[in-house]
């Protein structure tokens, strides 16, 4: 017999040999029917794997990611079983499961493969699988696997740098693949699929290897899935930021400037400035000082730090002065320059903590094939801080920095978020600076932190920035797509580098530890989202103009002005459209601009002293009209509902 633990901690006994699928059958049918994949003691299994030692065993469904993953992975084999068959001596490489969907690399030889072509292997694929071919895993020898794959060569490298005895084929219909496993049971799970793109990819990464080209497909259940999530990347192109900000005028590119160089226009230089002293106001109610610092820095300053080892290569290059030898370095990081600033001066416990902000721009030299819009760019702006405080005070302060981001995503809509305790590779300590016993100190504070605070949180090893471990915030936006926004990091290392001190009680020399924290992260990448997760209906406090007044003719222009100096004594923010146009037009285009109200003014307004009020995107739903007071209040309320009140 043997003892299989459960993720609840339970334990059952099976006799040896049992399976996942057996298992799953022992607590219910329901869950029997649902399972896709499983995992034995951290490793991927088949459903139909012998379980033959004691064991933690973990049963993934569809909506598990990793039954997800082993569901996409087995798609990818039926997809190039229909290449395979329609494309005959084409070369097979490998085809993983990714985020969304998977992909499989293949030497087309001769072939070419287009859109044109996605639908035949589309019904190809899916005739395979209503046939409900198992899939089954069998070991094979390092020479007989060679002499399989011999006529091809990516598999024969592949295979070379496997151990015999650790190598194993996937079966399923006449179709067989070189495969670690981590599949559904069968083809017949797989309901609907589709081919999304191809594109080139050079083999292992290498553009000095052939290019191959790469299929990509997603797969589902149920043909309703696939339905909804082709739904969902048609609203995600309609909410595309790089569509917004331009038709917003939020932002734009110059070739002359350079790639990756965003320009923000006046009313997104108007928005980003609104987020700022939003951020701002908070931070000094929360005893932050405002500092600024260099774009530049020497050489030395990031080699001292440890961020020329480790981000060197992604840098721009260094600056050469007309003195010998001297280096500087467009900004790639903050924190260099500000524990420069804390080193400014002795400080003395009592003075603790210090929590220096600063909106610094920084420079990293992304690859131009990796630059998106405002969300990968080349310099961008952070809402840096880093707190230097005594040990003893580290889990408050770290607990007010989590309260300073809640307040931040409550303000701006975004209510569904996870921590991610993002710790050390638990096998690869070489990307880390520092001690053990310091690593674990940092990743106990973060861990203790967010179980204070209730914060639903995952556990990511690997995640850890290169000198401390983080927590970060994984929002999911309107479309539910998830993003890493907000970061907390507990840094022992950097004060040591640095050679930071502080004079304690004891009237001896103690190190400081360091809290780095961003709740936007980069303004640009937030901005972006922050675009895609309100399709640039932002919230109202935060809109560039909250109300447009439009003119029925040009005869009520004096009144309109009138409504404006109204307006801007009540603190909102206003223009008007006194174009020669009809005012149809004018809300036409104040609906695409995003315009919360548009106040419409006319001879009965004028007489009555009041605005008709449309609210943006309720045509149909009638106007009403109300003084401009009446309507001040009606913003302020609304405001004031969304605008969170920060308290320390």
């Amino acid at each position: 017999m043997i003892k299989i633990t459960l993720p609840d901690g339970s334990v059952k006994e099976f006799a040896s040999g049992a399976t996942a699928m057996d298992v799953a059958k022992s607590i219910s049918e329901g869950l029997a029917r649902n399972v896709i994949s499983a995992s034995f003691n951290g490793t991927t299994v088949e459903t139909e794997t012998p379980l033959t030692t004691d064991g933690s065993l973990v049963l993934y469904t569809w909506n598990d990611l990793d039954g997800k993953k082993a569901f996409w992975h087995s798609t990818s084999h039926v997809m190039a079983q229909a290449l395979q068959e329609m494309y005959p001596g084409i070369k097979l490489t490998i085809g993983p499961a990714i985020e969304k969907g998977f992909y499989y690399d293949v030497d087309f030889g001769a072939h070419t493969i287009s859109d044109a072509d996605f639908k035949k292997i589309e019904d190809r694929v899916l005739e395979i699988a209503r046939e409900k071919h198992e899939f089954k895993m069998r070991s094979v020898s390092k020479a007989e696997a060679l002499e399989i794959y011999k006529d091809n060569e990516y598999k024969t490298e592949l295979i070379s740098n496997l151990e015999d005895g650790t190598i194993t084929f996937c079966d399923h219909s006449n179709f067989f693949d070189l495969c670690r496993g981590g599949h559904i049971p069968n083809t017949g799970l797989i309901k609907a699929m589709k081919i999304m793109s191809v594109a080139g990819a050079y083999w292992r990464g290498d553009e000095k290897n052939k290019q191959l080209t790469r299929v990509y497909g997603i797969s589902f259940p149920k043909q309703k899935d696939l339905t909804d999530y082709l739904e969902l990347l048609e609203e995600a192109k309609r909410r595309d930021h790089r569509k917004l900000g331009k038709e917003l005028e939020l932002f734009a590119y110059s070739s002359r400037v350079g790639q990756g160089l965003p320009l923000w226009l006046p009313k997104g230089a108007a928005l980003r400035e609104r987020l700022e002293q939003f951020l701002k106001r908070a931070q000094k109610k929360a005893g932050y000082e405002q500092v600024v610092s260099p774009h530049i820095g020497q050489k030395e300053l990031y080699v001292t730090s440890g961020h020329y080892a480790k981000y060197g290569a992604d840098s721009f290059q260094p600056i050469h002065t007309p003195a010998e030898g001297e280096e500087f370095l467009l900004k790639p990081m903050n924190c260099p320059h500000h524990c420069e600033i804390y080193n400014n001066k002795p400080w003395s416990y009592k003075d603790l903590p210090k929590r220096y902000a600063e909106f610094g721009t920084v420079y990293r030299y992304e690859q131009s094939g990796e630059l998106h819009g405002l969300t990968r760019v080349r310099g961008f702006t952070q809402d840096d801080a880093h707190i230097f405080c005594t040990p003893d005070q580290l889990d408050e302060e770290f607990k007010k920095v989590i309260d300073l981001v809640l307040y931040v995503f409550g303000s701006l809509g975004f209510e569904n978020f996870t921590a991610q305790i993002s710790l050390r590779d638990q096998e690869n300590r070489d990307k880390y600076i520092g001690s053990d016993e310091n690593w674990e100190k940092a990743e106990n504070a973060i861990i203790n932190a967010a179980r204070d605070k209730n914060l639903n949180t995952v556990v990511e090893y690997g995640e850890a920035a290169f000198y401390g471990p983080k927590l970060d915030f994984m929002v999911k936006d309107a479309l539910g797509r998830s993003w890493q926004l907000g970061t907390i990091q507990v840094d022992y290392n950097l004060p040591e580098r640095f050679e930071l001190t502080y004079k304690g009680s004891d009237n001896e020399l103690h190190r400081p530890v360091m809290i780095h924290r961003a709740p936007f992260g980069s303004m640009e990448r937030f901005i972006a989202i922050l675009l895609e997760h309100t399709a640039g209906n932002f919230p109202l406090w935060l809109m560039p103009e909250q109300a447009i007044i439009l003119c029925l003719s040009e005869k009520y222009e004096n009144y309109a002005k009138k409504v404006l100096e109204l307006l801007e004594n009540h603190e909102i923010r206003a223009l008007i459209d006194n174009r020669n146009e009809t005012i149809g037009k004018k809300i036409r285009d104040a609906e695409v601009q995003k315009m919360p109200f548009m106040l419409i003014v006319g001879e009965e307004e004028e007489k009555n002293g009041t605005v008709s009020i449309r609210r943006h995107g309720q045509e149909g739903k009638g106007n009403t009209s109300a003084t401009v007071d009446q309507f001040a209040a009606m913003v302020q309320e609304e405001i004031s509902k969304t605008l969170k009140t920060f308290s320390v």
